[in-house]
């Protein structure tokens, strides 16, 4: 490898095909395992301690700067297999997978996880479900753009195996102490998914205070949670739920206004709408440490 060199960039140069999706450190795709020898790692806090000690790195925050061995992530050897029991359509381009692994995952509700297909492709996903609530794993995919992970997702049967990675906390959860505080949660696409897993997991923990839902969708057959949403709603009467378009964005942040400044504001989905709402949410007074996001990419093919 040639010092100074990104660590992933090298590997996948020497054709060891790393996989990767944010090349920020955020979706833990591009972990390898170093056997010998240390990488300069620009986030050594990104990894629990007890991965660190086992030589676990993440690739695209790491340059070479020695001789380095290196064992990359073997979905068939380190992942947990999974089987597909449910595949749904509820948008015209959104994929509901509902997967089963093959032993209990403990994970939390906003969490995400790595997926591997058969091919050695991998793409980390929310978890749009809630332990204790669902007996499987739900994942909402984004099918709109050609991608290497979603096509082959849409040619899933029940049945068929897919390998899970690394589980990462995110910046998204709810605590059971904002029980009375108003929650807002924001979300652009299929960001609902992990933000449809924390209103449930909220509601489970019979939130008191109002909670308030606003979906972007680029047009109104976008939004796939709208049935599910109103449902809540309507057996929930502190759940508000607004449906806009991509349209309508921008006269709905020029009214938007906070209920109180006391409210837990909860954002994923692309980077641009997260930018876009967070930027609103201040001007409106809300402070700083009371608004939490996830922001996702896809990648094109």
């Amino acid at each position: 490898m040639t010092p100074a060199s990104n660590l992933l960039d090298a590997l996948n140069a020497g054709g060891c095909k790393v996989p990767y999706s944010c090349r920020a450190g955020s979706c833990h795709a591009c972990m390898v395992r170093c056997l010998s020898g240390e990488p300069a790692d620009a986030m050594p806090d990104a990894l629990d301690r007890f991965q660190r000690a086992e030589g676990w790195r993440l690739s695209c925050q790491c340059l070479v700067v020695q001789d380095l061995v290196v064992e990359v992530f073997d979905p068939a050897r380190d992942g947990l297999e999974a089987e597909v029991l449910d595949i749904h359509w509820p948008a015209a381009d959104v994929l509901r997978l509902r997967l089963m692994p093959r032993r209990p995952l403990r994970y939390a509700a906003g969490q995400h996880l790595l997926l591997w297909n058969e091919a050695g492709v991998a793409r980390p996903y929310s978890l749009a479900s809630v332990p204790g609530l669902d007996d499987y794993l739900e994942f909402h995919l984004d099918c709109r753009k050609p991608g290497l992970f979603s096509d082959s997702a849409r040619r899933l049967v029940p049945g068929d195996a897919l390998r899970l990675g690394e589980l990462h906390g995110g910046a998204l959860h709810y605590d059971p102490d904002w029980d009375t505080r108003p929650l807002l949660l924001l979300g652009s696409g299929t960001g609902m998914a992990p933000l449809w897993g924390l209103l449930r997991e909220a509601l489970r923990h019979h939130h008191q205070g109002p909670i308030r839902v606003i979906h972007l969708a680029h047009e109104p057959g976008g939004h796939y949670l709208a049935e599910p949403l109103a449902e809540l709603a309507a057996a929930h009467p502190g759940v508000d739920v607004r449906l806009i378009t991509a349209a309508e964005l921008a006269e709905v942040l020029a009214q938007f206004r906070l209920v109180s400044r006391q409210t837990i504001a909860l954002l994923c989905g692309h980077p641009a709408s997260v930018e876009e709402f967070a930027r609103r949410l201040y001007l409106a007074g809300l402070p700083r440490n009371q608004l939490l996001a996830d922001t996702f990419l896809t990648r094109d093919a």
